[in-house]
């Protein structure tokens, strides 16, 4: 089938709107007479509140409310979750202190600066418990994850690892460890909720996910689904923190609800790092075994996280080992142990990120046991099949990553050995490392109306949170129609739309996109067949092949100058417009193969051993993620990954005090991430690949695999430079000094 709009390299639709400051974020709203609410938090990490004082803030001038746990509406449902990803909130129903930061008031006043005012003035006394700030003071409490929580089994096992592990001639027990980061979004969390009546309820939140928010508000305040509306057309960043509802949206609407005004909340700079979740610190041990040909005999990989006392979140880092290599004996663990503070979350690449840290760290350690090339390695022990389960890739062209990847890069000059290269005082290096990230789908719905004047309106209550959602599905819907693009008008964001998933796990563009296409090729079918029943259409007596039913060619024959044959054919049939609606969800072949989309990441770096600097040169990176809906925005997401990537590798990670369970590194002054400086030259190679089991198009999601893999790819070429094994994120100066002559 042609596509004359997928795949085209297209600039933002959305995107002169972002940059001139016509987009409208959630804070950003025009709601009348709106109030503002600030939270104050906890000072505390672990005990009870004894007291707290509000009067000097109530008197505070502006004020229309302080709310506390003394005050606040109860809500059971606040206190519980319905689904392993909700998170357990924090809204004012008790006492008790769980971390530092934790809501304990909320002030709303007329403005922003008297609400800002009177929270300065709220005390609270507390009868202190001592914390628990790190997992590693207390790994003896570690427990198996509940099920639902992370990876589809905390556990795995095929084969006798013990056995393998025993006969192998070249044996490796290595450990790695990850940091805590934490999302650090350009727009801020932020809700306004607005009550048009007892039990109808309307929020403007900036959220991964409307219908989400709107099952989860539902829950929590007693109301049917369908009185509540969740509404937010533009995302500024959220990388997983916006993926469920935090305390502060379910705070803005009882705030709200307490005080009959519509109420707006963004969180600070600060409470970012403590109230909407982070990524896990993780403690990764893995045992290879191999013969002396390199192929893999037998891997062990365990792994435990940190999670708060109340809630559990695993990050998945031994999924990727299970699948990624053909080896006969694998044995995975994830342990969990709670401690003093909030709930960790999904972070974008959520398991694999980490998890291909620790593996592919490992795959190069052992590359060089054997004298081999960590290329050469990985294709030795390329997988065929999911090892896992045996099933067929639906689609898997890693191997074709592997090469166009090292011929960009250069590789086959790599010399073997550390220490090899100089360029004056810099010692050079490079590093290759897997990438992949599964290829989900979920449910979506989707509805196309055309009108009289021939424009196409499809509408999905999905989101945009900054990866070309409103660009890619118009050309999803045009191509479908075989319209031109400004006959397309493409709408999201608003539960009064189909409903769609929530924008999360790299599967928005898989699974939005088939229903948009169905809608479509449906109203290109009812168009066909009322053009085709009507006597004076130009159409009249066709069949429908021959007016492009068959491909979707809904204007193949309807140029700008043509249109108006279908709107003779609408107005003569005495419809005002045309609607269709379409549901897809998983197809049942999906069942029978595995579904993953791969990569393969190159990385050239330099290092100083004299003061332990380290800068990275370049990136190449080569992905197959079967269809490409639109290349420009599809390189955006992979060179934005590897960029996360690389500040995972030599920036990221958020500090606790390990006294008080309080985050140290509390806005973006403090948080560091890569800058112009630090961004190399990245090359990104869209390897083309088909796949016709994926979904209807044969999309894969791409949101996230660029970001794995990186920070392997970047650890592995600084020991091949300076011959140092970094087996801690991030890369620091201390790791790389007093390198061996």
């Amino acid at each position: 089938m042609t596509r004359p709009w997928i795949g085209q390299d297209l600039a933002r639709l959305d995107g002169r709107k972002k940059v001139t400051g016509a987009a409208t974020y959630a804070a950003e709203t025009a709601v009348a007479q709106v109030a503002h609410a600030i939270i104050v938090g906890a000072t505390i990490g672990r005990g009870t509140i004894t007291a707290i004082a509000t009067a000097e803030a109530e008197r505070s001038p502006g004020v229309l409310a302080v709310i506390t746990h003394a005050s606040a509406p109860m809500l059971p449902a606040a206190r519980g979750k319905s689904k392993p990803q909700d998170r357990v909130i924090q809204a004012l129903q008790d006492d008790e202190v769980r971390y530092h930061d934790q809501p304990i008031a909320v002030v709303v006043a007329e403005t922003l600066e008297q609400a800002q005012h009177a929270a300065a003035l709220v005390t609270a006394t507390y009868d202190e418990v001592a914390v628990i700030a790190d997992l590693a003071a207390d790994l003896g409490a570690a427990i198996v994850p509940e099920a639902g929580n992370g990876p589809s089994k905390a556990d795995s096992r095929r084969g006798d690892v013990d056995a393998a592990l025993a006969a192998a001639p070249i044996r490796l027990d290595l450990a790695y460890t990850t940091p805590v980061e934490t999302h650090n979004p350009m727009e801020p969390h932020a809700t306004i909720a607005v009550w048009r009546g007892p039990d109808q309820l309307t929020l403007y939140d900036s959220t991964q996910g409307v219908f989400t928010v709107r099952r989860r508000l539902a829950e929590i305040f007693g109301l049917d689904v369908g009185r509540v509306r969740v509404i937010n057309h533009f995302v500024g960043g959220g990388f997983g923190g916006k993926g469920a509802p935090w305390s502060h949206v379910t705070l803005a609407a009882m705030a709200a609800k307490v005080t009959g005004r519509p109420v707006k909340l963004v969180l600070t700079r600060a409470q970012l790092q403590s109230l909407v979740g982070h990524r896990p610190r993780t403690l990764q041990t893995l045992a290879l075994g191999a013969d002396r040909a390199g192929r893999l005999m037998a891997i062990r990989h365990d792994v435990v996280s940190e999670t708060s006392r109340f809630d559990q979140f695993t990050e998945s880092c031994a999924a990727v080992t299970r699948m990624l290599y053909a080896c006969p004996a694998v044995a995975t663990s994830h342990r969990l142990v709670p401690i003093d503070i909030p709930t960790p979350t999904y972070m974008r690449a959520p398991g694999e990120s980490t998890g291909t840290f620790a593996l592919e760290s490992a795959l190069d350690e052992l590359s060089y046991q054997l004298r081999m090339d960590p290329l050469t390695l990985r294709r030795v022990n390329h997988a065929v099949v999911d090892p896992q389960d045996g099933k067929p890739w639906s689609s898997k062209s890693l191997l074709a990553c592997y090469q166009a990847g090292a011929d960009r890069f250069g590789w086959a000059g790599r010399p073997p050995t550390t220490r090899a290269r100089r360029d004056g005082g810099w010692l050079l290096g490079s590093g290759v490392a897997t990438a992949t990230r599964p290829a989900p789908q979920q449910p979506a719905s989707a509805r196309a109306t055309l009108t009289a004047d021939g424009h196409v309106l499809v509408q999905a209550g999905t989101q945009d949170i900054g990866t070309g959602t409103y660009t890619v599905m118009t050309q999803v819907a045009a191509d479908a129609l075989g319209a031109p693009m400004d006959a397309v008008t493409f709408e999201l964001g608003d539960t009064a739309l189909p409903e769609a998933p929530s924008s999360v796990g790299s599967f928005t563009a898989t699974s939005v996109s088939a229903a948009v296409h169905r809608a479509c090729r449906q109203l290109v079918g009812e168009l066909a067949g009322l053009a085709i029943a009507d006597p004076r259409s130009p159409l009249h007596g066709l069949t429908p092949a021959a007016i492009g039913n068959q491909d979707g060619a809904l204007f193949a024959l309807a140029e700008p100058a043509r249109r108006d044959p279908f709107a003779a054919v609408l107005g003569r049939s005495g419809k005002a417009a045309l609607v269709t609606e379409a549901h897809t969800e998983a197809g049942p072949d999906r069942a029978l193969y595995s579904l993953h989309a791969f990569g393969a990441i190159f990385a050239a770096v330099r290092v100083d051993p004299a003061i332990g600097e380290l800068r990275v040169d370049r990136l190449v990176g080569a992905f197959a993620a079967g269809t490409i809906l639109n290349a420009r925005t599809a390189r955006s997401q992979l060179v934005g990954g590897m960029v996360w990537g690389l500040g995972m590798a030599m920036r990221e990670h958020s500090v606790r005090d390990l006294r008080t369970a309080r985050m140290v590194t509390r806005d973006l002054a403090d948080y560091h991430v890569p800058v112009h400086a630090d961004v190399p030259p990245i090359d990104v190679i869209l390897v083309p690949e088909e796949d016709k089991v994926v979904n209807e198009l044969g999309v894969k999601g791409i949101g996230e695999i660029g970001v794995t893999g990186v920070a392997a790819a970047i650890a592995n070429a600084v020991h091949h430079a300076v011959g140092v094994r970094v087996r801690e994120l991030p890369i620091r100066r201390e790791h790389l000094l007093d390198t061996p002559a």
